[in-house]
């Protein structure tokens, strides 16, 4: 039996270093090189011509009927809150673990972010939703978190019986299928970021797709001033004299540099997606079984499957290795690397334990905005769903494949090791990364 390498032993990845290409994204060819320099030479940056191309050629795609750019995935998220008319005193659910950009705006048009519980794979609970939903309750936002798509059918089940709007957040989840159909054709109206380090990536950019004329029409009008008139809006009658000004307030025009680099990594998306998940599956088939660890990848044979693989995690089980903690483990994991990668533990905070959730006032108003307890409100689930960071590779490399899979073998095999000196390992509670037990210390 080796000795692991956090404790002194010889790394799996010693004297050896993967080759960047491996995980190199995106993948940027002459044509994104030639693409790009024609809107610097000829100065497109603000122009809407090479945009609404691609709005057209991701709708289609996508299998919507609109398409809309924006600025950044945030902001299309914004625009998507305005156009089902979000508003003050409405309530909007959410998962709580996911990046902010997916539900802080909603204090901006005076609603409140009501959070969900976590499954065991970190996507939003269709079982704890109803608990969720109260007379002001708006809509739901589900959250492909990780590029895992949600469990889709009894979500939409529930918001048909609450007449609830779903929008979808497919920032992770490009190209993910749900039962044979792609995430973000599901919901009302789905957005994404497309930043230079997503599944798909473009710079700095956002999409937001729909088949609601109305809902695009007002997504539109929200942060597109230059095309809210009579040539755009057709359908939304209320929204007709309020012409020429973005009704948000914003500028959501997109940057057409990262439109020009978009329309190109659409023309191979696809072909890169499936050879991302041939070398990723290659990987979780090699460590099914293992105790701990448990491939978060979603049911093939129903049609499921992950598009770009973004930000993959190991679902970690601590009751398997003896209570070990998730941040120990990834520890063992990276000194096994040799410097070469780290492994993490966690993902994002949960966003019900932040300030911001519970008192922050966005409208400056004279009373202080009260703690109504959102901090403590069932939640307890979320807070013991742990993961562990894996390569995302970007290519099936065999030889490579197999170290890294050598890797997380060894700190299995050898978890016993490990345990004494383990910090988190407190009475029986195992913090999902030392980022959270930080986190939750100063803020409980």
């Amino acid at each position: 039996m080796s000795k692991l390498a956090l404790l002194g032993g010889e790394p799996v990845f010693n004297n050896k270093k993967a080759p960047e290409e491996l995980f190199k994204w995106p993948i940027i060819t002459q044509e994104d090189i030639e693409a790009a320099t024609d809107v610097i030479v000829n100065n497109k940056f603000s122009g809407t011509d090479l945009t609404t191309k691609f709005e057209a050629e991701y709708a289609q795609w996508q299998g919507r009927n609109y398409g809309l750019a924006f600025t950044n995935g945030t902001m299309a998220l914004s625009a998507a809150m305005f156009a089902i008319g979000l508003g003050e005193g409405d309530e909007i659910i959410c998962p709580t673990k996911t990046y902010w950009g997916s539900v802080s705006q909603a204090g901006c048009f005076g609603a409140k972010a009501v959070f969900c519980n976590l499954d065991e794979v970190m996507n939003i609970d269709p079982n704890d939703l109803e608990r969720c939903i109260t007379p002001r309750t708006k809509a739901i936002m589900v959250v492909h978190y990780m590029a895992y798509p949600c469990d889709m059918d009894p979500i939409m089940e529930i918001a048909k019986k609450h007449n609830l709007y779903v929008i979808e957040d497919v920032s992770h989840g490009h190209g993910s299928m749900y039962k044979g159909k792609k995430v973000g054709t599901f919901g009302h109206i789905a957005a994404m970021s497309m930043m230079c380090q997503k599944g798909f990536a473009a710079g700095e950019l956002g999409m937001l797709v729909t088949d609601d004329r109305k809902l695009y029409e007002r997504a539109l009008a929200y942060g597109h001033y230059e095309r809210n008139n009579d040539n755009f809006i057709l359908e939304a009658d209320e929204l007709k004299g309020y012409y020429h000004i973005a009704l948000g307030g914003v500028k959501g025009r997109a940057n057409q540099l990262c439109v020009a680099l978009a329309r190109g990594q659409l023309k191979h998306f696809d072909e890169r997606c499936a050879e991302i998940r041939r070398a990723l599956d290659y990987f979780y088939d090699a460590l099914e079984g293992l105790p701990g660890i448990k491939p978060r990848r979603p049911d093939a044979s129903i049609g499921s499957h992950l598009g770009a693989c973004y930000c993959p995690r190991l679902v970690y089980k601590p009751e398997e290795l003896e209570g070990l903690s998730a941040s120990r483990f990834a520890a063992a994991v990276s000194a096994e690397f040799n410097g070469s990668m780290k492994c993490g533990s966690g993902a994002n905070f949960n966003l019900h334990t932040h300030k911001y959730f519970r008192t922050f006032d966005f409208f400056h108003s004279t009373e202080q905005k009260p703690d109504d307890g959102v901090y403590d409100k069932a939640l307890d689930a979320s807070d013991h769903v742990y993961c562990i960071s894996v390569p995302w590779f970007k290519h099936f490399e065999k030889e490579w494949l197999d170290l890294y899979i050598a890797a997380y073998k060894k700190v299995v095999e050898n978890y016993k090791d490990l345990l004494e000196g383990d910090e988190n390992r407190i009475e029986g509670q195992w913090y999902g990364s030392d980022y959270d037990k930080d986190y939750t210390k100063k803020n409980a």
